[in-house]
């Protein structure tokens, strides 16, 4: 066995380059940017009314004016409109474009209005008040989202602003999501007493569909010739094959003799760490990736978080240095000398820190624990007794802020 360490150091090694592709904007929520967002003039573009009100000259509220006639009302998108006399205002809604000569903008709730006149009802008043000006946020060709940011609404939002309908981003790898095993029967099927239905494959879909990832599913039976047959076909086909299942030491864990014979070259079998120990990983020679994990439920989920999602932000390009630390929220003893992922819930002290209270669940196999699970919290394999009040990273697979 290897140590989570190597491991992760072995994983992300192996980066690859999938290239660049151009798609809709509005298609482009949870993608990687393949370049830089510029801004195709001025952000805002035009001195921005913020408030609802009047727009005045502040030439007139330093010489005491305090009633303007409303020459006219200008909304958002109107030509602005401009006053000849300093006791002239011009009635003005938010977001409207600015007019030259008048500079100063009151909102409704500091003025009466009366038969067309509008009558200060304060006396502190700003020159430029309430005016988003022309520029303030970004320039002209200012870079507004640099490449290889995650695409999320906010990014959305500015690529329409700034009249982005296409986006260059990181083409995808192509995945295909691998279980195996005679016990497994489809989500439709009434399983025997003896069997189950096949879930991790749904489960580890749905994680990469968090990512923007799609992958395809197959099932192969315990039956080393068909499983090589379908490995030899699907290796053309996909960048990545994610398994679950058969990477143990049983009579029927076909999957590493397999991969290692249609020219998949392993590069670690087995992990010290629980859950998850039996994980293999390797690489073909052109280039394909193939991530087997084990077939307990737990196993292959913590598994995908805590080593595929960071090689897939890797090879996107994403920065992928920032670590999650939680304070450990009771006593714990691990006694095997295995770097220990523990499933944790996770809450705010009025510290602002992050408390991790541990959940033993029963097993690799406890799925339903992860239901009331937020996190692993990874405990390091040189202790067994973890203390309440001791910091430890968390790798958090739930948003706990809504």
């Amino acid at each position: 066995m290897i140590s989570v360490q190597e491991a992760e150091e072995i994983i992300l090694s192996q980066v690859r380059d999938y290239g660049v592709e151009e798609i809709p904007f509005e298609a482009a929520f949870g993608r990687v940017l393949a370049q830089d967002i510029r801004c195709d003039r001025d952000l805002p573009a035009y001195n921005r009314v913020t408030m609802d009100g009047i727009a005045v000259s502040y030439a007139s509220i330093e010489q005491g004016v305090t009633a303007f006639r409303i020459r006219a009302t200008q909304a958002a998108g109107d030509e602005p409109i401009e006053i000849d006399e300093l006791t002239d205002c011009i009635e003005i809604m938010t977001g409207a474009a600015q007019p030259i000569t008048a500079d100063t903008v009151i909102p409704y709730e500091q003025i009466t209005i009366d038969n067309g006149i509008a009558t200060l009802a304060t006396s502190t008043i700003k020159m430029g008040q309430n005016i988003h000006f022309k520029g303030r946020d970004r320039k002209q060709n200012d870079i507004v989202t640099p490449f290889n940011s995650l695409i999320d609404a906010a990014v959305i939002n500015i690529a329409a602003t700034v009249g982005k309908v296409t986006m260059a981003v990181r083409t995808r790898p192509r995945i295909l999501i691998v279980s195996t095993g005679d016990e497994l029967v489809e989500v439709d099927e009434t399983p025997a007493d003896y069997q189950l239905r096949r879930s991790n494959s749904f489960s580890i879909q749905a994680v990469l569909q968090q990512h923007a990832l799609e992958a395809d599913m197959l099932h192969l039976p315990d039956e080393p010739f068909t499983i090589e047959n379908e490995i030899t076909e699907a290796l053309n086909e996909y960048d990545v094959l994610i398994f679950s299942g058969g990477v143990s030491a049983g009579k029927y864990d076909h999957v590493p003799k397999v991969l290692e014979e249609v020219g998949v070259h392993q590069l670690f079998h087995k992990i010290k760490q629980r859950p998850g120990k039996p994980f293999w990983f390797g690489a073909h020679d052109d280039g394909q990736l193939v991530f087997a994990f084990p077939g307990n439920p737990v196993s292959a989920f913590m598994c995908l978080h805590r080593y595929f999602v960071p090689w897939y932000k890797r090879t996107m390009g994403m920065a992928d240095d920032r670590k999650i630390y939680g304070v450990l929220n009771d006593d714990v003893t691990f006694t095997p000398a295995l770097q220990y992922y523990m499933q944790v819930s996770l809450d705010f002290n009025e510290q602002g820190q992050i408390v991790a209270t541990p959940l033993q669940g029963n097993g690799s196999g406890d799925l339903a624990n992860l239901l009331e699970s937020d996190a692993f919290m990874e405990l390091p394999a040189d202790k067994s007794e973890f203390k309440k009040g001791e910091v430890y990273r968390i790798w958090v697979f739930k948003n706990v802020l809504q």
